[in-house]
Formats: C-alpha cells, structure tokens, sequence
C-alpha cells in the first residue's frame, strides 16, 4: 500500500473512533433527540395524593406552594367587640352616701377588641375556631380572602376543649378538607395559615414536634373535664394564629391553632394546636345542640410514673392513676375503683396517658357501661363496669386561700421523704375548713431536689398539702407518720393520699424513698 493510502485509513480510523465517542458523550448528558419536538408535560400537583416534592440540598421538601393555595381560601380572619356595660348597681347603699360612691363607678362603656382565626368547615358557612377568640363576644364579624365581611353568629362554645363554632350567612364557601390528626406523626411536614400580629392570611411551616401535649393554663381554669392533647409544633404561630389551620402537605386540617409557650408572649418556637379528631367531636355536638355533653367515669387522674409503675407491678410505665373520686356519687367509686388504682384498658383498648382516656370517656353518651381495667398493689388486676354519668355543667371550684398554721414551732423533718410535716393548729382547720375525712398533717416545706420535690407542696409552692395516709395508713400525728415511715426501706415507693387545702382536691401521690433517718 502507498503512504498516501495508509495516510488516508489512519484518517478514517480516527473519524469513526471521534464519532464514536461524540455519540456517547451526547447520550452521557441526554440531550435532545430528533423526533422529540414537544415538551414533556409538567406534573401538576395533587393535594388528595402524595405532594409534588423539590430538591434542596439532596433533601426532598413538599411543595408548600401548592398546599397553600389550596388551603388559604378556606381560612377566615375574625374579630370580635367586646363592650363592657356601666354598673348602676347602689342598692344596699344608703342614698346619702350613693353620690359617693358613684363618683367612682365605670361612667362609660368600655370597649374591647381582639382578632383571631378560624377555617370554613361546610359551603353553608360553619366555621371552627378557638373559644377565647369569640368567648364573651358582642359583635363577631368574619372577613373572607377575597375581602367579604359578615357579621357572625356563635353556634356554640366549648371553654373544656377551647372550641367553638361560629355561622356567617353565605353559601358556595370554600370549605377545608379535615384530616385524621391520630394518623400525623412528629416528624410530619404541617403548615399553620392564620392572621398573625394583624398580618392577614399568613402561612408558616415546620414539623409536628411532639404530640398529647398538656398546657393547663390554656383551657379555663374552672373546667374540671377539660381534655388537654396538644400537637406541638415549630411552625410560626403569633396571637391573631388562634383558631387558624394547622394542615399536613395534602393540606387536610390536623389541628386548630391555640397557644404558644414564650416568655414573651410571642413566637419561640413552640406552638399548640388541638388535634381535629377532637375538635370535630365537639363540633358535632354543638352544632346539633349547641352545647357538648360529656360523659364521665367520676375520678380526677393523672399520668402514670416509674414509681405508679413499680407500686403496682407494671413492667411498661403505661396507663393512668387514680387520684381521687370527683364527688360521692362517682360511678367508679360505686363500681369499685380506689384511688392509687392504675387503669391499663377501657374496653379491651390500652390506655397509655391521660388524654387518651379522657377522649375515649368523654365523648362517649351517659349511661353507657364500660369496662375499666386497673391494676392495685402487688400486680392485682380487676376490671370493673361501670356506667358513666353526665359531666356537670358547672365545675367552678372554690380555692381555698387559709395559711398554714403550726403547734409552737415543733416539727418532724423526714428525710425518707424530703418534707416537713405539722399538726395543724385548730384555727388551721377552721380556716381551711378541714373536715374530718381531711384531717392529718400540713406540709410547711419540701426539700429543694428532694424526693417529694414537684410532687408534694407546701404553702408557698401551691399547696400547703395536708397528708392523710402512709401506704394506706391513716397519719394525724407526727408519731403515726414516723412509725408508718419506719418500715420503708430505701428506694422503695411510698404511696402517700393528700389533700391540697388551695384547690379543695384529693390526690395519690408515690414518691420513691430516699436514704434519710
């Protein structure tokens, strides 16, 4: 072959292994094909299935977006007036003292205003709220996305669960899709949409960071049966949220918006919604009623602890303990339960805290019998039927304010325990009044990090407590709470029955013993 020949194959050679490689490199990036002139239809999100998601950072967020523009019209701002009337109230007054007395009455009516959330549940116009948004209210007056105001009527509220229910007169209204707040899990994705600082139609997003929450302080305080089942969430929430949304990313309601833990009074990071499985209970009943009819097993409850778990022989710290009954007609004292009593079932269903059972009681229709499983001392466990009874409707309690009184200074300091225990002097026991089923000894001081630290109060921790029973044995001197002590050995659990003289209630209280004298 001539050198012209070989030159021209060495060539060749070269364009096919360049073409070659031209080929897989265009296949490499993917880039565009002959033939495939129409773009690839853009995936429109469905808020009823799984969210659209994006990348960031090779994390797959949901497209909040979507979510929002789903939910926002369905989102209401509220504001309620609120106009205090002037008292003329003098009788009882002789008439030539009224002219000086009157001089310092309210002489105008006072106004009040506050704002709040709250979403659309039907075309017709209900609408869920919070109840200390319209609570006490003269005027509600709801305005829309699109700017349309109505004045509101207040169907019902429910201050045990801080729910209400409110009407405008409209119809065709965008109504929110209520999801399954049992089903979201801490760790979900959750939107809150409200009218935070007067900001209007605002939406925040985080997490749901806990759940069965109890705030205390929330609810009124005069409710006995209130049921506290917080979700917890980092999302925004600011005053003017309450009553507002908390949605998950197929934007279906999970909770109402209601309360915020901060020094401040705003947002630091912790926010409070009630689970719409609750919510939509008391919403029924309001609606078809205007008033929320709860059933009860008749005893105050608490969560369980390590030392409720080790007293009565449970090897899961799951359940609820009975504090004390809350009246003499309770159907579970008549059915059986003592205080000191953990209840592990109702109806074959388990029960790990206390919302749970509060939930699975209260909406439940008086009169009905239920099975109750407690577990007693030493791993005794009965089941009880028992019928519940209709909550009163009025559960205002009346606190008492008398102060600890002491026998010339004597006192018994039991390290076992970390309190201080007194006699209590007579005038004590007709301050506080005390009857004879209260009589024992007043705590006058706990021990900072002690044993009974949290647990048992004295005067100026919330109390003072009066100390009835050791191990079921009845205390009235400083010698029968000693020699009742004496047979505790350290480490073990004491159950102690108390009585706190501040808010009138009786509770079970076990402290693990300590190693004092």
């Amino acid at each position: 072959m001539s050198s012209r020949g070989r030159d021209l194959l060495k060539l060749s050679s070269i364009v096919v292994v360049v073409f070659a490689l031209g080929v897989a490199f265009a296949s490499a990036l993917d880039l565009p094909r002959p033939g495939r002139a129409e773009q690839a239809p853009r995936a429109r999100p469905l808020l009823t299935g799984q969210p659209v998601a994006r990348n960031v950072a090779g994390v797959e967020l949901p497209n909040f977006a979507d979510v929002a523009e789903a939910v926002k019209p369905s989102v209401v701002f509220i504001r309620s007036e609120h106009r205090s009337r002037p008292s003329q109230d003098l009788q009882g007054i002789p008439r030539e003292f009224q002219d000086f007395f009157r001089q310092f009455q309210q002489r105008e009516p006072q106004y009040r205003e506050g704002t709040g959330s709250g979403f659309i549940v039907s075309a017709d116009g209900y609408i869920l709220t919070n109840n200390h948004v319209v609570a006490e209210a003269d005027r509600v007056t709801v305005k829309l996305l699109d700017n349309r105001e109505f004045t509101a009527r207040v169907v019902g509220r429910d201050p045990a669960t801080d729910v209400a229910v409110i009407k405008i007169d409209a119809n065709h209204l965008p109504a929110a899709a209520l999801g399954n707040s049992d089903a979201a899990r801490v760790g979900d994705w959750v939107l809150a949409i409200g009218n935070p600082l007067e900001f209007q139609f605002t939406v925040t997003a985080g997490i749901i960071s806990a759940k069965g929450r109890n705030l205390p302080g929330l609810v009124d305080p005069g409710q006995q049966y209130s049921i506290q089942d917080f979700i917890q969430t980092d999302a925004a929430i600011n005053p003017g949220n309450s009553g507002g949304p908390l949605v998950n990313v197929r934007g279906e309601v999970v909770g109402i918006n209601s309360a915020i833990a901060s020094q401040t009074g705003f947002y630091a990071g912790y926010g409070f919604a009630i689970p719409i499985n609750l919510a939509r209970r008391v919403m029924d009943d309001l609606v078809a009623t205007g008033r929320v009819q709860r059933a009860i097993l008749g005893v105050f409850i608490g969560e369980i602890t390590p030392e409720d778990a080790d007293y009565v022989g449970l090897h899961d710290i799951r359940g609820v303990v009975v504090k004390d009954y809350s009246g003499k007609n309770s159907p579970a004292r008549a059915a059986g339960i003592q205080p000191g009593d953990v209840i592990v079932a109702l109806n074959d269903s388990a029960i790990d805290h206390v919302a749970q059972l509060q939930q699975m009681v209260a909406f439940r229709r008086p009169g009905e019998v239920v099975r109750v499983t407690a577990v007693r001392h030493n791993g005794e466990r009965h089941t009880y039927e028992v019928r519940l009874a209709v909550a009163p409707s009025d559960s205002d309690q009346t606190a008492s304010n008398a102060a600890t009184g002491a026998d010339s200074g004597m006192t018994a300091s039991e390290g076992k325990l970390g309190v201080t225990v007194e006699t209590p002097t007579p005038e004590f026991v007709r301050q506080a009044p005390l009857t004879d089923d209260h009589r024992g000894l007043v705590v006058s001081d706990v021990q900072e990090g002690g044993p009974s630290w949290g647990k048992v109060f004295g005067p100026d921790q919330g109390g003072p407590d009066v100390i009835l029973q050791v191990n079921d044995q009845r205390v009235r001197t400083r010698e029968d709470f000693q020699r009742a002590l004496r047979a505790v050995r350290n480490g073990e659990v004491v159950q102690l029955n108390v009585y706190n003289v501040r808010l009138g209630q009786s509770r079970v209280v076990r402290i693990r013993a300590g190693s004092g004298i």
